[in-house]
C-alpha cells in the first residue's frame, strides 16, 4: 500500500476533500487513510468518539441536501474513481467519557471502584499520561463480552456500508488477541478483502508479535526513529516480518512536522521519504508533507484555515519513487535485510532482497543531510545472493554502469538505489 493520510480537521467537510484525493492519484498512492469522522465527545478530539454512528458536524455541508453518510459516500465513490481505496480508524479500544454508551452499557468498561477508568500511557521518560476525556472499554474482563464485540461488529458493518475497505486498528495491542481474531474472522466472513492495520507504535516486541499474529493484514513500524545504524530496527523488523507485512513513515499525525525536525531542509525530507518507501511493503505520509508543512496537525485544534502556504514541493519526487516501488517488487517487499560495512559511517550500505532472492536492492543513503559524503566499494557485486546485473535506479545522476570498484560522491541526504536485473 501507498497511504495517503488524509486529516479531516484540516482538510474540513468532505466534500471539500477532491482536490486532496486528486493529489494523492497523482503522486502514485492508492490508499486514503482517514482518522475518525464519527461524533465526538465534549473535548472535540477525533479519537473521542460520542457517537460511533453518526458523523462529526464538522465534516459536513450544512447546506448540502444529501444527508451526512451520504455525503461520506460520494467522497469514497470519487476516491475509487481516481483508483483510490479509503480507510478510516477504527477506534474500539475507548469512547468518549461523556458516550452515552457509558450509561447505557456501563458494564462495557473497565472501572476503579465505581468509576469508568481513563486509558492512559507511559512516555519514555516513565511519566503517566491520562486522557480524562476518555472511557476505557473492558474487552477482556466485561461481564456481557459478547455484546460489546457485537457492537464493534455492527459498527465496522456500517462503516463498510459507507465505502470504506479497510481499517487502522487504534491501539490496537491494548485489545486482547482473541476479540481481534473473532471481529477480523466475522467480518471477512461477508467481506472478504476487507483490510485490517494495526497500530502497534509505543508496545513491547511481545505484543506486537501477539497483535500481529491475531490476522492483522499490516502493522505500523518504528522506522521513523531509526539512526540509520542501531541494531533495534532490523531486530523489530526480522521478528515480525514472516508474520504480516509492515508500514514505514516519515511523519505521522502523531508526530512533529519533519520539516520543522530537520531545520527546514529539503534534503532530509526526501532521505526520510525514499528509506521509508524502500524499507517495508507500505509507506504512508499524512497531509502537507509533500509541501514541507510546518504546523503539528492536532486532533482538536488543526482547522482548514491551517493550511499553509508550501515551503517547497516534493510531489515529483514521490511520484518518482512511488513509481518505482511500483515497477520492482523488492522496492515493496518485506524481505531480508542486513546492513554492509562501509568505510565512511556517514553512509549507510543497506542489502535488502526478496525472499526468493529473485530481485535485490543495494541502497546507498547518505545520513548526512546536509553534507556531501564520499563512497567506495570494492566490489558492489559480491554483496549479492546470487550473479545478477545491477541497475542504478536513483532519481539523480542516473549510471549507465557501475564500475568495480565502485566510487560515487553523494550529494546530502541522497539516496543511491541500485537494483538487479536479469538482463
Amino acid at each position: 500500500m501507498k497511504i495517503y493520510n488524509l486529516f479531516p480537521r484540516l482538510a474540513g467537510p468532505c466534500g471539500d476533500w477532491a482536490p486532496h484525493l486528486e493529489r494523492a492519484a497523482a503522486m502514485g498512492f492508492d490508499w486514503i487513510f482517514v482518522n475518525p469522522i464519527q461524533r465526538t465527545g465534549r473535548s472535540r478530539s477525533l479519537y473521542s468518539i460520542a457517537d460511533y454512528f453518526a458523523i462529526d458536524p464538522d465534516f459536513v455541508d450544512p447546506e448540502s441536501e444529501a444527508k451526512p453518510d451520504d455525503q461520506v459516500r460520494a467522497m469514497i465513490a470519487r476516491a475509487e474513481e481516481l483508483g483510490l481505496s479509503v480507510m478510516t480508524d477504527l477506534v474500539i479500544n475507548h469512547c468518549a467519557i461523556d458516550s452515552a454508551l457509558t450509561k447505557r452499557h456501563a458494564d462495557w468498561f473497565v472501572r476503579h471502584g465505581r468509576k469508568i477508568a481513563n486509558p492512559f500511557c507511559l512516555e519514555a521518560d516513565g511519566t503517566r499520561v491520562v486522557w480524562h476525556d476518555l472511557a476505557q472499554f473492558d474487552h477482556e474482563h466485561s461481564p456481557d463480552c459478547k455484546g460489546l464485540i457485537d457492537y464493534c461488529a455492527k459498527l465496522i458493518e456500517h462503516l463498510i456500508g459507507l465505502g470504506f475497505k479497510g481499517f487502522r486498528c487504534d491501539a490496537a495491542y491494548q485489545i486482547p488477541s482473541s476479540t481481534w481474531e473473532t471481529l477480523i474472522r466475522r467480518i471477512r466472513r461477508r467481506h472478504p478483502d476487507t483490510l485490517f492495520a494495526a497500530e502497534t507504535l509505543g508496545c513491547s516486541p511481545e505484543q506486537t508479535r501477539a497483535t500481529a499474529e491475531a490476522g492483522f493484514d499490516a502493522i505500523f513500524n518504528s522506522s521513523k526513529w531509526w539512526d540509520f545504524g542501531s541494531p533495534w530496527l532490523l531486530e523489530q523488523y526480522a521478528s515480525t516480518r514472516d508474520l504480516v507485512p509492515s508500514i514505514s513513515f516519515p511523519e505521522s499525525h502523531d508526530t512533529e512536522r519533519l520539516f520543522s525536525e530537520c531545520g527546514g531542509n529539503p534534503r532530509a525530507m526526501e532521505q526520510r521519504y525514499l528509506f521509508a518507501a524502500f524499507f517495508s511493503t507500505s509507506v504512508m505520509i499524512p497531509i502537507g508533507f509533500e509541501y514541507g508543512f510546518r504546523c503539528r496537525l492536532d486532533v482538536v485544534n488543526t482547522r482548514p484555515d491551517h493550511w499553509e502556504s508550501p515551503n517547497l514541493d516534493l510531489t515529483p519526487f514521490i511520484t518518482g519513487i512511488n513509481r518505482l516501488r511500483d515497477a520492482h517488487p523488492v522496492l515493496r517487499s518485506e524481505g531480508p535485510i542486513e546492513l554492509i560495512e562501509t568505510s565512511n559511517p556517514a553512509i549507510m550500505l543497506l542489502h535488502k532482497r526478496l525472499p526468493d532472492a529473485e530481485q535485490e536492492l543495494i541502497l546507498a543513503l547518505n545520513k548526512d543531510p546536509w553534507n556531501r559524503q564520499y563512497l567506495r566499494v570494492e566490489n558492489l557485486y559480491r554483496h549479492l545472493s546470487r550473479p545478477h546485473t545491477l541497475k542504478d535506479l536513483s532519481l539523480e545522476w542516473t549510471m549507465d554502469y557501475l564500475p568495480t570498484p565502485f566510487e560515487f560522491d553523494l550529494a546530502p541526504g541522497m539516496g543511491r538505489i541500485l537494483v538487479t536485473s536479469e538482463d
